[in-house]
């Protein structure tokens, strides 16, 4: 595996709830990358960007590959969180973590 998922429920979802839902969010996550292995890869070149331009950079500091892999990330991204906590996620609500392996 590529990277790990953790799912925190604010809501108290049980722990097959949660697996149930990690499943999902992975699913999603990956499909709308491509594959599997392009979530740690993209994941840590989004990192990178935001690390350097912040997390709403202006298009115009960005190359065309940087704004690329943004767009690509934020639209998994999105798509992986609404499918798992639904279109009205408000802060607060689920969260999740995305942990990378140290050696890429």
């Amino acid at each position: 595996m590529t990277y790990t998922l953790k799912l925190y429920d604010a809501d108290g979802a049980t722990d097959a709830q949660r697996r149930t839902a990690e499943q999902r969010f992975r699913r999603v996550l990956e499909d709308t990358l491509g594959d599997a292995v392009l979530v740690a890869p993209v994941y840590r070149a989004y990192l990178r960007i935001v690390s350097i331009y912040g997390e709403e950079p202006a298009p115009d500091l960005l190359t065309d590959a940087e704004q690329a892999v943004f767009d690509q990330w934020r639209a998994a991204e999105t798509a992986a969180v609404v499918a798992v906590f639904g279109p009205l996620r408000t802060m607060g609500d689920g969260m999740y973590d995305i942990i990378l392996p140290e050696n890429p």
